[in-house]
């Protein structure tokens, strides 16, 4: 917070013990070269250290280990500025993390926590802090260095917490958490109302608690090798008694210039840890009534999208501005922590005249673009990353593609130029990049952004112009992100095409664009993922299933020479061996290897695994049903709610959010005043690790609200007769 010279920051083996793993260097036992400051509310101890604001002034830690090995190195800091200050964190000379973000808190008195994994020596050693811009560092209050820290592995996830939920169920509660992928083998819980132990519970994440009061309060501790560790936050009430009313403030409705009056509804939702302290936030867009389908000419509303707690508080507003047309085609946003800060960022496309959460106006604040049939075909278009916390722009860069020349795209009123999807990948299997698209009836490009630094840069570009003529019209109404191949990086299931890690193309079937695709472990008796889609091409076959890592079909249903636009694959019936797959032109459920079962489900649209057992149920408009071969049973009608996207009727939300591995859905109020999350009143007896922490199923929740929505599936099959699934191979931030 000031300018001064280089700041060199050693502490003394003398500590407070934070716990039996863990030592704790207070900032105001070090020789500070600035200040010992205490006029910001929050901290630990006697003070802080503000620290000077000039490249390269560093704080270095002089550290000791017992033995040689991984720690976990934790920095308490708060920025109350506008601007990031990174730093690089150097252990022994050698950089752990280049540039690591230590970005705005809200407030000199908000203090947060970051953490990294590195490997220590034994005895002495250094751990620096260096500044990479003139902003100099955050205030530091301590350092934490924990023993036995996990190296960072795998791939980046979500530092959560327990995700302790009570849900009312008759006279009790159901009392759920996260079983994490970074729990050691073996962990069991102990679980506490109030002050009093209630139960010890093993071999599941969950616990009725028979007789309790409904608004009693719950907290979890884990238990390893017999030693009970911390406990979690306290528990998230479902006031609703099955449900939680997030509370939302809906946008003031218009005019079009054409004299056209509009309203606003909440229409699809994403989730991310915004501001780090791992509870995940909703992200929510607001459509106008007169929102189009790129085949329908007319003005619409403004976008707008919102950032809200789970407690109702709006965080910000984002308003995309005339210039970015409303419909399901149009605006496909991202909710991810792309830079590995431990803050999910949000992306979008952007145009002239949209306003960001803080009111920073990207481009010209007057250009107005549409044509006299609503359509945007001309004027810059762009990609904006926006923090996740204040809504500010973090970095604006050119919509890739281009739109060019309208007609190139296919026609030349603006329907098939404007079709875009978005995504986020682990192209390099660590870390997740930004995926966005546009076209797919016929020319196809696909670019792949990292944020890194503050900065977006482009990774690839995919154009089927340059990847041959047999690529174009291959696209989907949607997308999935997986690791096709099975190399450890993720691929883009992009229709009846994917594309490769590298951008260059993976396989193709020629069987033509579609409208759903699903890519899941639908057949565990064979190695690999399986990947079921249903195809618009009324020459070809009607849906198919093939192996997710060559293209090859494994079978297929031909017949109905239409526009087969709904279709759905997961193992919805326990009386088939692995998953099962059904269609709106097919008349039968078709087992993971294409043989008829009988009668399909009464739905086609969406999933949930909702009560205790492994086989996932139906989800369709706003209600949920369980498969039977003779009917289909309800398990719940949800009232006062509505779906979005018309004949769609897709929940704003479906996922693993909260509590333990079954899924919430989420559906806007009638009056969209709030989002109302049901979550399942069923007992589970299976313990299975968060899917927020399967990258595979994190990252589809990130792409459900791309286009037409479809359910999430995780890397590994989750039904009747399952395997235990694979521990995660992931490092959290």
């Amino acid at each position: 917070m000031r300018l001064a010279a280089a700041l060199i920051l050693t502490l003394a083996l003398v500590a407070a013990p934070a716990s039996a793993a863990t030592t704790r260097y207070e900032a105001e036992q070090a020789a500070c070269d600035g200040t010992i400051d205490s006029n910001h509310a929050g901290f630990s101890g006697t003070g802080f250290c503000n620290a000077a604001n000039a490249v390269g002034s560093g704080v270095t830690f002089t550290v000791n280990a017992a033995s040689a090995g991984a720690a976990t190195l934790t920095f308490r800091h708060a920025n109350g500025g506008t601007a990031g200050r990174p730093a690089d964190i150097v252990v022994n000379g050698s950089t752990t993390q280049a540039a690591g973000a230590f970005d705005p808190t809200g407030a000199w008195t908000t203090w947060v926590s970051k953490s990294v994994t590195a490997n220590l020596n034994a005895g002495s050693n250094t751990v620096r802090l260096s500044p990479t811009t003139a902003n100099g560092l955050a205030n530091i209050d301590y350092l934490e260095v924990t023993d036995g820290g996990s190296p960072q592995t795998g791939r980046q996830a979500e530092d959560l917490n327990r995700g302790l939920v009570s849900v009312r169920s008759g006279s009790a509660n159901l009392v759920s958490w996260r079983l994490l992928g970074t729990d050691p083998v073996g962990v069991t819980f102990n679980l506490y109302r109030g002050s009093t132990f209630v139960a010890g519970v093993s071999g599941s994440t969950n616990y009725l608690d028979s007789g309790a009061a409904s608004d009693a309060s719950y907290t979890v501790r884990p238990v390893v090798n017999g030693s009970e560790q911390a406990a979690s936050e306290s528990s998230l009430r479902f006031t609703g008694g099955s449900y939680l009313d997030v509370p939302i403030q809906v946008p003031s409705g218009g005019t079009t210039p054409d004299g056209v009056a509009y309203t606003y509804s909440a229409n699809d939702a994403s989730v991310g840890d915004l501001d780090g302290d791992g509870q995940l936030e909703i992200v929510l867009k607001w459509d106008p009534s007169n929102a189009k389908d790129n085949s329908q000419a007319g003005y619409t509303g403004n976008v707008y999208v919102d950032a809200y707690r789970l407690n109702g508080t709006r965080l910000w507003r984002i308003d995309l501005g005339r210039n970015i047309r409303a419909g399901a085609h149009y605006t496909q946003f991202q909710v991810y922590d792309y830079d590995g800060d431990g803050r999910a960022e949000v992306a979008m496309k952007t145009a002239d005249a949209t306003v960001s959460g803080t009111g920073q106006v990207i481009g010209s604040s007057s250009a107005d673009h549409r044509n006299s049939s609503g359509y945007v075909l001309a004027g810059p278009e762009y990609l904006t990353m926006f923090n996740g916390l204040t809504g500010a722009v973090l970095s604006t860069v050119n919509y890739d593609p281009p739109r060019g020349t309208v007609s190139s795209w296919g026609d030349n009123y603006g329907n098939r130029v404007d079709r875009f999807l978005a995504g986020t990948a682990y192209l390099d299997g660590e870390r997740p990049s930004l995926i966005m698209s546009r076209g797919y009836y016929t020319r196809t490009v696909i670019a792949a952004w990292d944020f890194r630094n503050g900065t977006l840069t482009k990774r690839w570009t995919f154009d089927s112009n340059s990847a041959g003529s047999a690529y174009t019209g291959q696209g989907a109404h949607s997308l999935s992100i997986a690791d096709l191949d099975q190399d450890g990086r993720d691929e883009i299931a992009f229709g009846a095409m994917a594309v490769n890690d590298n951008g260059s193309a993976l396989w193709n079937t020629g069987n033509g664009h579609g409208d759903a695709l699903h890519v899941g472990d639908f057949n565990p008796g064979r190695s690999g993922l399986e990947y079921f889609m249903t195809s618009e091409n009324t020459s070809g076959v009607d849906s198919w299933m093939a192996d997710a890592r060559t293209g090859s079909i494994l079978w297929s249903v031909s017949g109905c020479a239409c526009d087969n636009g709904r279709g759905v694959a997961g193992d919805v019936w326990a009386g088939s061996a692995g998953g099962e797959a059904w269609s709106a032109s097919d008349t039968v459920l078709r087992s993971a290897t294409g043989g008829s079962l009988g009668r399909e489900p009464s739905s086609i649209n969406f999933l949930a695994w909702w009560d205790g057992d492994p086989v996932r149920e139906l989800v369709d408009q706003t209600r949920i049903d369980k498969y039977g071969t003779g009917s289909d049973a309800r398990l719940l009608t949800a009232s006062g709610v509505h779906s979005n996207n018309g004949t769609k009727a897709t929940p704003s939300l479906s996922g693993d959010i909260l509590g333990d591995w079954r899924e919430e859905v989420v559906w806007p109020l009638s009056d969209n005043t709030a989002l109302r999350i049901h979550a399942t009143t069923n007992v589970t007896d299976r313990a299975i690790h968060t899917l927020l922490h399967d990258t595979q199923y994190r990252v589809a929740l990130a792409w459900q609200n791309t286009a037409y929505n479809q359910p999430p599936h995780p890397s590994f099959f989750l039904g009747d007769g399952m395997s235990a699934p694979p521990r995660p191979a992931i490092y959290v931030r």
